[in-house]
């Protein structure tokens, strides 16, 4: 098949992924292991987490609103503890693939963040947003869904990309690491791939491609 375009997710693609860090937070506080993915997949259109990455809540209203929904559900966390846990490690490998991707395709990316941290991967760092700005600034087109007012898994964010960049969905490959934002891009047409891990993404990326990415050392 023939690409014009490569789409792709930024936390948990470009960075380690925020649930390991959930996890550690979890761990360290005696919750139930995915405590907190629970609470963000539990009325996914209208909670604290869809809300905030459609910036229809601020920094405040989300702290109080996670503690009211985390409470009802058993364990009383903040909101506020869990802002810091969203900026991973990057991953120096996938932003190598991305530049050798440009070099061939359009590249975007279409990525659910909140209106706090520094910049649009949501850095904890001042050294973590540059790194992210240079990332952010290697893309043709990057939609944020705290500007866009939409987020994924709504079709109409893709949509939106595949109409900046000028490209058919089927003409699109999307990467992303929740499942539940892959399956939406697939039904318009686009080949997804759910990342998992850095390696099974670049090797997955290579057989659609027919690119060649460089590993990261083991």
């Amino acid at each position: 098949m023939t690409f014009a375009a490569i789409i792709w997710d930024f936390g948990g693609v470009f960075t380690t992924s925020p649930f390991e860090a959930f996890n550690r937070y979890e761990s360290e506080r005696g919750l139930p292991k995915d405590f907190i993915r629970t609470i963000n997949a539990t009325n996914p259109d209208t909670n604290a987490w869809a809300l905030f990455e459609q910036a229809k809540i601020d920094t405040v209203g989300f702290d109080e609103m996670f503690l009211r929904e985390s409470t009802l559900a058993g364990h009383a966390v903040p909101g506020a503890d869990v802002l810091p846990l969203l900026s991973g490690n990057f991953r120096p490998a996938m932003i190598a693939a991305l530049k050798v991707c440009k070099a061939r395709f359009k590249v975007g990316c279409i990525t659910n963040n909140m209106a706090q941290g520094h910049g649009a991967g949501m850095a904890v760092s001042r050294a973590g947003a540059e790194t992210a700005a240079r990332v952010m600034a290697l893309f043709d087109a990057v939609i944020e869904s705290s500007k866009a007012g939409v987020r994924k898994p709504d079709p109409r964010i893709y949509q939106m990309m595949c109409e900046t960049l000028d490209v058919s969905p089927q003409a699109c490959v999307y990467l992303d690491d929740l499942g539940i934002n892959c399956k939406p891009a697939a039904a318009l047409g686009m080949t997804a791939i759910k990342v998992v891990s850095e390696g099974q993404a670049l090797a997955d990326l290579e057989r659609v491609t027919g690119l060649t990415f460089a590993r990261a050392p083991a």
